[in-house]
């Protein structure tokens, strides 16, 4: 059975000309932007409204440092995040969809980067105000190093290996 599901979906990508294809991976890359977004939208909402909260001036020069780090880190993401559907939504029947899909993926991978350090950055002032170093530091290791294996190592070691399934 499983023979025959890869069989025929071999067939369809055969049969799927250009435009198609085009089409196909600029679904798939607005539909993973859609997925992303809300959680940068809600990082960011939360860190405009850290300052104001009470306490917030007992913050260390450290802690304000890797807040407004986080907070840039954030509004970068989003700014790469959202990039590709600017560019889509500008250059409309303009001819330039493959264009828009290299770019579009190059973007979202830096802004996949952007915010891995950005909630990385997030865990780290609320761990560091709430924790001792040695907590802080496992944590946000702990952390980084899930964003990096989940978020890219899966990838770049299934690259790496060469194997293909499709």
């Amino acid at each position: 059975m499983a023979d025959d599901d890869d069989a025929s979906k071999r067939a369809a990508r055969r049969h799927e000309d250009q435009g198609e294809r085009l089409d196909r991976e600029l679904i798939e890359l607005l539909n993973e932007l859609r997925v992303v977004m809300p959680g940068v939208q809600v990082l960011f909402g939360f860190l405009l409204t850290v300052p104001f909260q009470q306490g917030f001036q007992r913050i260390d020069a450290f802690q304000r440092d890797v807040y407004f780090a986080t907070l840039l880190l954030t509004a970068a993401s989003a700014a790469f995040l959202m990039a590709p559907s600017a560019l889509h939504r500008i250059t409309f029947r303009a001819g330039q969809k493959p264009y828009l899909i290299r770019f579009g993926t190059r973007q979202t991978i830096v802004g996949m980067v952007l915010l891995a350090l950005a909630m990385n950055g997030a865990l780290l002032l609320l761990t560091d105000m709430l924790f001792h170093s040695l907590t802080v530091a496992i944590t946000v290791g702990c952390s980084t190093t899930l964003f990096a294996w989940l978020w890219f190592g899966i990838a770049f070691r299934r690259l790496a290996s060469g194997k293909t399934e499709w």
